[in-house]
Formats: C-alpha cells, sequence, structure tokens
C-alpha cells in the first residue's frame, strides 16, 4: 500500500508534462497498462469469476473513470499539491460510507488517527492554498474526484475478497479506459502523443501510476482493512508536494514539513488500531 501511494504521487507530474489532453492522458494510464495485467490474468489459474464479480470489477472501471476525468480536469486549473490533497479526501468519504451504509463505525483510535492524518495532510499544502475563483473551480473538481476515488476504493476492496490482482485491474481498467476515452473526445483533446517525449510521459505514468501505483494499492486491499488502506493513499499528496516541490518550484516551507511528519504520524496511529 506504501509503495503504491508512492508511485501514484507522481501521477500529476505526469500529466503536467504531458503534452495531450489531460483526460486523454488518463486514458493512456489506463490503456497502456492493459497488455500486462492482460498476461498476468491469463497466467493465473483461479476459476471464472461469478456474475456479481464482473459487476463489482465494472463498477470499479465506472468509478474509476469518473475519478479520472474530473481530476485531470481539475490539475490544470488548481496546484499540483491542491488538486492531491482534494483529491485524497477519500479516507473520510470511505470511513463515512463504511459506518452509515454497511454499520462498521470507526474505532475512537481510527478516529483520532484519521483526523491527525488529514490535519497533516492540510498543513502539507497549506502554504500553497490560493483561495481564488480560477482555483475554486479545480478544487472542487478535485474533491468530486475524492467522492469518485471512494467508491473505487470500497468497490475493489469487495472485489479482491475472491478476485486476483491481474484480473480485477484488467476489466476495471478496460471499462475505465473506454469510459475516459469517451470523454477525451467529447472534450475535443488531443489524444494522441506526437513526439518522443510525449509517447515517454504517457507510458511513464502506465507503467509508474497504474501498474506500479494501482496494482501494488489493489493487492494491499486484500491484505488490510478497506478503511485503513485508504487512509496510508494521503501519503499521495506528500509526494507529490515533494516532486513538485523539485520540479516546478512550488512552495515547501516549515509548515509543509511539518504536515508530512503529522501525515506519517497519523499513519503509524492507525497502522496500531488496526494490529491484524
Amino acid at each position: 500500500m506504501i509503495l503504491g501511494a508512492v508511485a501514484i504521487g507522481f501521477a500529476p507530474i505526469f500529466v503536467r508534462l504531458s503534452e495531450v489532453g489531460p483526460v486523454a492522458t488518463g486514458f493512456h494510464r489506463l490503456f497502456w497498462s492493459l497488455p500486462l495485467f492482460a498476461l498476468l490474468t491469463l497466467l493465473n489459474t483461479r476459476p471464472r469469476p461469478s456474475s456479481g464479480q464482473w459487476r463489482v470489477m465494472a463498477a470499479s472501471g465506472a468509478f474509476f473513470a469518473g475519478d479520472m476525468i474530473v481530476w485531470h480536469l481539475g490539475i490544470l486549473l488548481t496546484s499540483v499539491a491542491n488538486a492531491s490533497l482534494f483529491t485524497n479526501m477519500a479516507p473520510l468519504f470511505v470511513a463515512l460510507a463504511l459506518w452509515v451504509i454497511w454499520g462498521k463505525r470507526p474505532s475512537a483510535r481510527f478516529a483520532v488517527a484519521l483526523a491527525v492524518t488529514v490535519a497533516g495532510a492540510v498543513a502539507l499544502v497549506g502554504g500553497a492554498v490560493e483561495m481564488s475563483l480560477q482555483r475554486l473551480a479545480g478544487d472542487g473538481l478535485s474533491l468530486l474526484s475524492g467522492l469518485f476515488y471512494a467508491g473505487y476504493i470500497l468497490a475493489v476492496g469487495r472485489a479482491r475478497e475472491g478476485l486476483p490482482t491481474p484480473l480485477l485491474m484488467a476489466v476495471g481498467g478496460a471499462v475505465a479506459a473506454g469510459l475516459i476515452l469517451v470523454a477525451a473526445l467529447a472534450l475535443g483533446e488531443p489524444v494522441w502523443p506526437h513526439t518522443l517525449r510525449g509517447w515517454s510521459v504517457v507510458l511513464g505514468l502506465a507503467l509508474v501510476s497504474q501498474c506500479a501505483g494501482q496494482g501494488l494499492i489493489a493487492w494491499g486491499l486484500a491484505h488490510v482493512p478497506v478503511r485503513f488502506g485508504a487512509l496510508v493513499l494521503l501519503l499521495q499528496p506528500l509526494v507529490a508536494v515533494l516532486v513538485a516541490w523539485a520540479l516546478f518550484d512550488e512552495t515547501l516551507g516549515v509548515i509543509q514539513i511539518l504536515g508530512a511528519m503529522v501525515v506519517l504520524a497519523g499513519i503509524h496511529l492507525a497502522r496500531r488500531a488496526n494490529p491484524t
């Protein structure tokens, strides 16, 4: 889960560097990961999924497509730090859904850990936040993507109870890639890179953030509680802020450094609250 969160933390950087449209970049992220997951699926000998499992896998792809579409639109309307923070409010939505829909109330220790981690994430991007009408649209889209991502995490957590990771990523990725391509074409975005650098960016995004990042997260969700797994993903804005600071000269001050330390402390508290 930690390695997956770190890999996904590089996704905003790839989007900034991409020479095709932001939504089209999301399409490439999914599409070029499919051959690897399909190959791994063919090498797996587990029984065929039930009809219910096929629906859950398709739902995971639909949620991920919604996340990618609105997030890739938002990333160009706000800072990398803001986009990473708001889309990673997903742990709050996951905890709320588990409580309200399934009656799985979080323990007091986990609630404290969640509050600490979210507070650290807010501090992490605090110095980079600029509340303006221009940024407000991007922030709102990023927050909406957090809702979709919460749905994705819950669907993957459910699917991983009886499905191998490669099959889940292949089916969900194919559904998501199709939906994202339709959205990119509807928005009139350029879809195909026209330089070697452009191709290297989208292929790097697919390998690093989708194959390694989402693949490791999907695998990890079979071995840790979904609530805790969602919280670990708050490492993403930490990685994004550090890389954006190094590449784009975005703000990184004392408050941001302290916020990063609080995020790590909150994840440690959450791990102790979920010893199994």
